[in-house]
């Protein structure tokens, strides 16, 4: 292979799978360089993405959690079984949701109840997490959960948006837990303020951009 001093970008280092019941997208993040990459997300079935992972050679190094709904938090314990010392992280005021199944909500899909394990870390807004020499900030988007949050790469211009945005549409906010005010104060505040060509790889569905959001979403319009 022949080096090159090209700036990756979010296409090269970033794979999406959409698993389980409810088409989850779930994500490996590469690092620009070296072996090291992240899990985003854990749905049914997301021993798959270890498996990727160890294709590819790469050593996972973290599993982040965008929020604890059954769809993205299912394959914890698979992922877990195959790498024991993988540290968990999701935002604080989703730290009890993990073991919870009625903060969940697995007790309302009439499955499993969801008892998952104790993250390791706690996230917090505007909290950096590097990745080899990528930073990612953490977006809190409350709204259609309580600790969902947003991963925001500049330098790949990119923001994995978890269940908050999506192509066209917007997070459910009709659960218990949901807040319809927050979810249009997060995407207008914190997502929409990103730059227009930023890529929005949402939980579900397909890509998108900031900019095309913010001139066609029916659902939010910029203020």
């Amino acid at each position: 292979m022949t080096p090159t001093t090209q700036k990756p970008n979010a296409g090269d280092l970033i794979e999406g799978y959409s698993l389980g019941h409810f088409a989850t997208n779930c994500y490996i993040v590469r690092a620009p360089e070296g072996d090291a990459c992240w899990i985003v997300d854990a749905s049914w079935g997301a021993g798959a993405l270890v498996e990727r992972a160890n294709e590819l050679g790469l050593a996972p190094e973290r599993l982040v959690l965008t929020h604890a709904h059954p769809d993205h938090i299912a394959g914890v314990p698979e992922v877990k079984a195959a790498l024991p010392d993988l540290p968990v992280l999701i935002h604080r005021d989703e730290k009890d949701w993990l073991n919870d199944p009625q903060k969940n909500l697995s007790a309302r899909l009439g499955g499993d109840e969801l008892r998952v394990g104790d993250a390791d870390e706690l996230l917090e807004d505007g909290q950096a997490l590097t990745l080899g020499t990528s930073e990612w900030i953490v977006l809190h988007t409350p709204g259609h959960s309580p600790g969902g949050v947003a991963l925001y790469c500049a330098d790949l211009g990119v923001v994995i948006a978890g269940d908050t945005l999506f192509e066209g549409s917007i997070g459910r906010h009709d659960f218990p837990s949901s807040d319809e005010q927050a979810l249009f104060a997060s995407i207008r505040e914190k997502l929409y303020a990103l730059p227009d060509d930023t890529l929005v790889l949402p939980g579900h569905g397909g890509a998108t951009t900031i900019g095309r959001e913010k001139s066609s979403n029916p659902f939010v319009r910029p203020l």
